[in-house]
């Protein structure tokens, strides 16, 4: 059958990718196997395209209203979309990282479902400030969105690909124990093909997420030795941040 066929597992890992990383209602059954969450790894920047483009969209319609709602609605969709997936990742790590206590009890905090004061704070500084730049940024802003969040997604899974990993069981031992790297080496390379040929200038943001990767990638094996879901998840939110930052200063100075 077609199911069984080589290009119809590069499908499952597309849609396993989008169902993974968003709240897209796709009804089609695709195990959560090894295979498939390696081959997934392929779509992530493209997915992020998606959930970008879908908040673009919005920002679209809405502007015609009133710049300030577009923006709020923009970040209202990403995090519809994505149903707040990364945000909880964001919250954990910000709660374990500043609670200033060693590794282990750090991955503890990082576990417990409670949120705590810096978890609260981030997710809040995190929505506000993608507001702020959204709402200021000139120019093609479904654009950048679009980009933005691919290039926040492409980081997650470099960082899967080749960073190590904290814990061992959690998802994002899961994610890495794939070995991933091939296709998201495979992904990346057709991803930075794309942004070139939209425009050459959309390389810095895309330079600027992975030099923030690998400042997250320090901050985090000096504190707990290496990824969890958690972290993956904040570096996706944060990175969303970097590149509209870049966007902005790329649009500004050149």
């Amino acid at each position: 059958m077609l199911w069984h066929t080589s290009e119809d597992k590069v499908i499952k890992g597309l849609i396993l990718a989008i169902q993974f990383l968003s709240r897209i209602p796709i009804n089609i059954a695709v195990d959560f196997n090894e295979e498939n969450l390696r081959k997934s790894t392929f779509f992530y920047p493209f997915t992020g395209m998606i959930i970008g483009g879908i908040a673009g969209l919005f920002y679209y319609i809405f502007s015609y209203i009133n710049k300030d709602i577009a923006s709020f609605i923009a970040v209202l969709s990403i995090i519809i979309t994505t149903g707040g997936l990364h945000l909880d990742g964001i919250g954990d790590t910000f709660d374990g990282f500043y609670s200033a206590r060693d590794r282990e009890r750090i991955l503890e905090i990082m576990k417990d479902s409670r949120a705590g004061t810096y978890g609260v704070v981030a997710i809040i500084l995190d929505i506000l400030f993608k507001y702020i730049l959204i709402s200021n940024i000139e120019g093609n802003i479904p654009l950048y969105l679009a980009f933005s969040c691919a290039n926040a997604r492409f980081m997650s899974v470099l960082l899967m690909s080749f960073a190590k990993i904290a814990r061992p069981g959690g998802l994002g031992d899961m994610l890495a124990s794939s070995n991933p790297r091939s296709y998201a080496i495979a992904g990346g390379i057709l991803y930075s093909i794309i942004v070139f040929l939209v425009n050459p200038l959309f390389l810095i943001p895309l330079v600027a997420s992975i030099l923030w990767a690998l400042l997250v990638t320090l901050k985090t094996y000096k504190t707990i030795g290496g990824f969890t879901g958690d972290v993956y998840g904040a570096t996706i939110e944060t990175t969303e941040i970097i590149s509209l930052i870049t966007f902005a200063g790329v649009l500004k100075w050149i």
